[in-house]
C-alpha cells in the first residue's frame, strides 16, 4: 500500500481523535493547535483515566497528598474548607471544562475539599506524567500556563468582590460569571439552574443567607432576573452589567 493511501486511511482516525479532544472537558489543556499527531496521541493516552463522582462525594479532601489534577468532563463541584470555628467556607465553584487541584501544586497537599454538587465525571491527570509531557510539548506548556494565570486572576477577582462590592453587585457579578461560563460551553447565557444552595452562594460571596435570598428577590422585583427555585433567567443582561459599571464583569470570579 502506498504512503499516500496510508495517510488517507489515517485521516478519519486522526480526525476522530481531534474531534474527541475538542468535545472533551479538557479542551483548554489538550487543544494546542498544530500539535504533531504523535504528540496528540500521547496526550490522549495521558488523560484517558475517567472517574465518576456521585453527588455529595469528595473528589479529594483537605490534607490529602496531591498526585493528580482533575478536569471536569461533566458535572459541577464546589471547593470548600473549614474555618477555625468549624464553619464551611466555600472557595469556588467549578463546572465542565475546568481544571481542579491546581492550588495544591506548590505544597503537594490539598488545602480544601472538592465535593460534587451533582453526579459528575472527571479525567484524572497524573501530575508527574503531565510535567514530563509538558517538557516535550511547548504548546501544552503554554496552555498550562494560561490555566495557572486564570486561577490567579480568579483569586484576585474574588478579593475585589469581597472587598468593594455591595450585595446587589456581588450577586450580579456571580450571575454574570455563570452566564459567561455557560456561554463559553455552548449553553444558554440567559437561563440556567443553580447547582449550589443560597447558603453556599452566601459563603462564597461573604454574605448571610438572608441577604442572598433578599438580594435575589430584589433583583427579581426590579426586573433584572426571574427566579423559580433554582432556575434563574436573566431578563435584562445590559442592566445587570450596568450594576458593575465600575469594574469589568469579564474579570469577576
Amino acid at each position: 500500500m502506498s504512503e499516500a493511501v496510508v495517510k488517507d486511511n489515517q485521516k478519519p482516525v486522526l480526525h476522530a481523535l481531534k474531534l474527541a479532544c475538542s468535545n472533551c472537558s479538557l479542551a483548554e489543556l489538550c487543544l494546542p493547535f498544530g500539535l504533531p499527531d504523535a504528540d496528540l496521541s500521547q496526550l490522549d493516552l495521558l488523560i484517558d483515566q475517567r472517574r465518576s463522582v456521585r453527588r455529595g462525594e469528595h473528589l479529594y479532601q483537605a490534607g490529602t497528598h496531591f498526585e493528580s489534577l482533575y478536569a471536569i468532563r461533566r458535572g459541577f463541584f464546589k471547593t470548600h474548607a473549614l474555618t477555625e470555628d468549624g464553619r464551611e467556607q466555600v472557595t469556588g465553584f467549578h463546572m465542565t471544562g475546568e481544571i481542579m487541584g491546581v492550588d495544591a501544586i506548590s505544597t503537594d497537599i490539598h488545602a480544601c475539599h472538592a465535593t460534587a454538587l451533582e453526579d459528575s465525571e472527571v479525567c484524572e491527570i497524573p501530575f508527574t506524567r503531565l510535567e514530563n509531557l509538558i517538557r516535550e510539548i511547548p504548546a501544552l506548556q503554554r496552555q498550562f500556563h494560561r490555566i495557572m494565570s486564570r486561577e490567579i486572576v480568579r483569586d484576585q477577582s474574588v478579593m475585589m468582590l469581597l472587598g468593594n462590592m455591595r450585595a446587589e453587585e456581588r450577586v450580579a457579578a456571580f450571575l454574570l460569571n455563570l452566564s459567561q461560563r455557560n456561554a463559553a460551553r455552548g449553553y444558554s447565557a440567559s437561563g440556567f439552574h443553580l447547582r449550589m444552595t443560597r447558603e453556599e452562594i452566601g459563603s462564597f460571596m461573604g454574605l448571610k443567607l438572608e441577604t442572598v435570598s433578599r438580594t435575589f428577590s430584589k433583583l427579581q422585583d426590579e426586573g433584572y432576573i426571574t427566579v423559580d427555585k433554582k432556575r434563574v433567567d436573566i431578563i435584562d443582561m445590559e442592566r445587570l452589567k450596568a450594576l458593575l459599571s465600575h469594574c469589568s464583569p469579564r474579570n469577576v470570579l
